[in-house]
């Protein structure tokens, strides 16, 4: 079983940054593809990010060259640095996992078995 806890979300205004953390079980990020999607209220979930077990990443357009996806291995979390935020980026932020090495890109990770509970940032213009 693969517990996955979000944090680091929060208020900004636009321009600004935030950093999230996804804090797994261990193990967890040397076996599992892992990523993060996001939700807005009224709005489909959209996976943002994703990074394999070997470090490759994927992005969605919306966020690329604004958000980096990453991980610590040794201390069993995954970050999202978002930069530049815009208000469209307001949503519900998950953190999500999946044994899987095929289907590891940001546009499956909404569909991924293990999520967390989710963390809010909300970014004001």
């Amino acid at each position: 079983q693969v517990q996955l806890v979000e944090s680091g979300g929060g208020s900004v205004q636009a321009g600004g940054s935030l950093r999230l953390s996804c804090a797994a079980s261990a193990d967890t990020y040397s076996t599992y593809c892992m990523g993060w999607f996001r939700q807005a209220p009224g709005k489909e979930r959209e996976g943002v990010a994703s990074i394999s077990t070997g470090g490759t990443t994927t992005y969605a357009d919306s966020v690329k060259g604004r958000f980096t996806i990453s991980k610590d291995n040794a201390k069993n979390t995954l970050y999202l640095q978002m930069n530049s935020l815009k208000p469209e980026d307001t949503a519900m932020y998950y953190c999500a996992a999946a044994r899987t090495s095929f289907y590891c890109t940001n546009s499956a990770v909404p569909n991924f078995g293990y999520r967390g509970q989710g963390t809010q940032v909300t970014v004001s213009s």
